[in-house]
């Protein structure tokens, strides 16, 4: 029997799993067999794990994998206002700094990117490492913005899309993917709650009677037209 059937047994032995589940296992560039329920490898092998229920993890990338984008993890951080080690968290959850990576749902990349997300922050190469982390973090920094800082919900927004985290009265939605990859992340870096962004005033534009109204506020307002200042 070879070794990756000997893995593939005891990882269904130990998750219990729905039909038709797929594994895919593949060598990365250190000779280590890696197994996931995404393809995040060109070259990985498909199993098919009838009856299962798989729990898969990103390996940890190696110190030397990692330093390979540390230049563009501490520019486009630094360019959002955003914490490299959150930056770093994200890139490990998502695809284990593989920049080849691709979900089955089409997410690309390094960070992850959806096809319509990219195409909105204008990145034309999603596994370009530069183009990818810098959509990925001007993303992360919208759904801060939105979320008024709160890492949580904004790491919530960025998994299972902000719509879901509003449609629940922002707050984490009840889906086992989101949450898991919350906790995740959290186990890595320390994650914040917060219900106003720091160091941000907030022009908010209110129509009354049909003329503009100008007016100041440390909240985001939840609807109508503002602008972000920096104190």
């Amino acid at each position: 029997m070879s070794k990756h059937v000997i893995a593939l047994a005891v990882l269904c032995l130990a998750w219990p799993l729905p039909a038709a589940a797929q594994i895919y296992a593949w060598r990365d560039s250190s000779g280590n067999l890696v197994l996931s329920d995404r393809r995040l490898d060109e070259a990985a092998i498909t199993y098919e794990v009838p009856d299962s229920r798989l729990r898969a993890t990103r390996p940890t990338a190696a110190p030397t994998v990692r330093e390979r984008f540390e230049s563009l993890v501490e520019e486009h951080s630094a360019r959002q206002r955003l914490r490299p080690d959150l930056v770093r968290a994200v890139i490990q959850v998502e695809s284990g700094f593989n920049p080849h990576a691709r979900s089955p749902k089409g997410a690309m990349g390094l960070m992850q990117l959806m096809p319509a997300t990219a195409r909105d922050l204008g990145v034309q190469n999603a596994y370009d490492p530069g183009e990818n982390i810098r959509g990925g973090t001007t993303y992360l920094r919208q759904l801060l913005d939105r979320f008024d800082g709160d890492e949580q919900l904004a790491l919530a927004a960025y998994n299972a899309g902000p719509l879901a985290v509003d449609r629940y009265g922002r707050q984490i939605p009840p889906f086992r993917e989101t949450r898991d990859y919350v906790r995740k992340i959290g186990s890595a870096t320390q994650v914040s709650r917060g219900s106003a962004r720091p160091g941000v005033i907030y022009k908010i534009v209110d129509l009354v009677d049909g003329a503009p109204r100008v007016r100041y506020s440390n909240v985001r307002p939840p609807s109508g037209t503002y602008e972000i200042l920096d104190r």
